[in-house]
């Protein structure tokens, strides 16, 4: 690898740029706030990463079972992240940043912010059933939202996609 090459920054390293994270899960905002962020980080010049949390393995079976586990979950989380990489490409131009842990979702995204100092934004979908907006949302905009570094941007879950496209 040439010395330039060695010493360019990555493209979260570039001063000024605009990175906006989105938490990817199986719920159904999940696409309102991706929609969201690609569009504003295609808008402002800026780049989508996303975060997929392993939930993590219960210790009871044997070590290479349980390795066995956490090597087929980490698979599945990486294609759910490759299926919605081409949906951000689709929308963005550009591969988007891509990040798995294994955890609690609300520390590990915590943390993933507190480490990163490239994330400006944290786009999160709200949900739109009685139960409320959802365990993420709640815990994140009440709170921790006054010890988080990065604005959050919580994307109504109910806006198709003619209705994000006006407002981002």
């Amino acid at each position: 690898m040439s010395e330039a090459a060695k010493s360019a920054p990555k493209p979260a390293e570039v001063p000024g740029e605009r990175v906006f994270l989105v938490v990817v899960d199986d719920s159904p905002e999940l696409l309102t706030a991706l929609r969201y962020a690609s569009r504003r980080a295609k808008r402002t010049g800026g780049l989508v990463a996303m975060l997929y949390v392993l939930e993590p393995i219960e210790q009871q079976l044997s070590s290479s079972v349980n390795e066995l586990m956490k090597q087929e979950a980490r698979e599945q989380g990486e294609e759910v992240l490759h299926r919605f990489s081409e949906l951000v490409v689709s929308l963005t131009g550009q591969l988007p940043r891509t990040v798995v842990r294994e955890g609690n979702k609300r520390d590990e995204l915590l943390k993933l912010i507190a480490e990163d100092p490239s994330i400006s934004i944290l786009v999160l979908g709200a949900a739109t059933g009685a139960e409320g907006p959802g365990p993420l949302v709640t815990a994140l905009a009440g709170k921790h939202a006054g010890s988080l570094r990065v604005p959050i941007t919580i994307v109504p879950g109910s806006l198709d996609e003619a209705q994000i496209d006006a407002i981002s």
